[in-house]
């Protein structure tokens, strides 16, 4: 009796795991759009809706937000996975998530003499599509149009250009980088290795399914000509970004990503200051919130350094 419910148990943590399995892994392929709920006017900030292209002609939205009318240095926001220009908005996605918003951390720059810009990533927010995601290598071209865009400003000093990238906003901007330099300053709070981040995401929710889902990363990208998640390593790029002086951010009790992985792409990087341990409690999300608990230290890395 106790075997026949056992068994019963098993075939529904099986169909929980398989039913599971396909709304996960169509979000880490083709991802969903947040919806804008506010703009930088709520925190009584200035901006523009500006418009312009990644590098492979993706158009591109976002906010900029000036510091004044005189030329300045620029910080470029690159959000994470499933977010858009403001941050994330909790509970539209089938996992623990938080909410982050960058809208303090951008009242800080702009504040301190910083212009910034907060723009959607491909496949996010209000800009065109291009997929399937890659966290990093395709949305590397977002990256540079964005820092082409800026530079191309008469208010923008150009070569005082830094970003803030968070997540698969992170790798995005180290996998850009390396193609936008001269850049100047760069706050990386927690990238990812995208196998262990998708094994660990993908066991966390799926239970034992998740490997499957996880060893299916790569035929799915094969099939669709994309870079395999297999064969990425932020590392990589890390090492070409021979100018900019870079932070690395990671949350102490982040179970999705680990420290060693951060760590690794640090020792990489030519001019990196080491990782925060941010002494998050358990959750990904509650290590983002270090551009939100201390804004003061996020202006006080670009005043130093950009």
């Amino acid at each position: 009796m106790s075997r026949s419910r056992g068994d019963a148990g098993g075939r529904r943590a099986a169909a929980r795991g398989i039913a599971g399995l396909v709304p996960l892994t169509r979000l880490m392929v083709f991802g969903s759009r947040l919806p804008l709920t506010r703009t930088p006017g709520e925190a009584g900030l200035g901006f523009e809706e500006v418009v312009f292209e990644a590098t492979d002609g993706v158009e591109l939205r976002g906010w900029f937000v000036p510091a004044g009318p005189e030329p300045a240095p620029t910080v470029v926001w690159v959000h994470g996975w499933l977010w858009n220009r403001l941050g994330n908005v909790a509970g539209l996605v089938p996992f623990p998530d938080r909410d982050v918003d960058f809208l303090p951390a951008t009242e800080a720059l702009h504040d301190a003499g910083f212009h910034v810009l907060m723009f959607d990533l491909a496949n996010h927010g209000e800009s065109g599509a291009r997929r399937p995601l890659t966290f990093g290598p395709w949305e590397a071209r977002d990256f540079a149009g964005a820092v082409a865009y800026v530079r191309s400003r008469p208010d923008v000093i150009p070569d005082r250009v830094g970003a803030i990238g968070m997540s698969a906003g992170g790798n995005t901007v180290l996998y850009g980088a390396p193609g936008a330099q001269p850049m100047k300053a760069l706050l990386i709070v927690q990238p990812t290795k995208l196998t262990v981040f998708n094994e660990r995401f993908a066991r966390d929710r799926l239970g034992r399914f998740g490997s499957l889902a996880a060893r299916s990363m790569d035929l799915l990208y094969f099939l669709m000509r994309a870079p395999l998640p297999s064969r990425q390593d932020p590392a990589i790029p890390a090492r070409r970004i021979a100018d900019a002086t870079v932070q690395y951010v990671q949350g102490v009790g982040d179970p999705w990503g680990t420290m060693e992985v951060v760590e690794n792409v640090s020792a990489a990087t030519p001019k990196s200051l080491g990782v925060v341990r941010y002494p998050s409690p358990p959750g990904r999300y509650e290590g983002y919130r270090y551009v939100m608990d201390d804004p003061a230290a996020v202006v006080a890395f670009f005043r130093a350094h950009l």
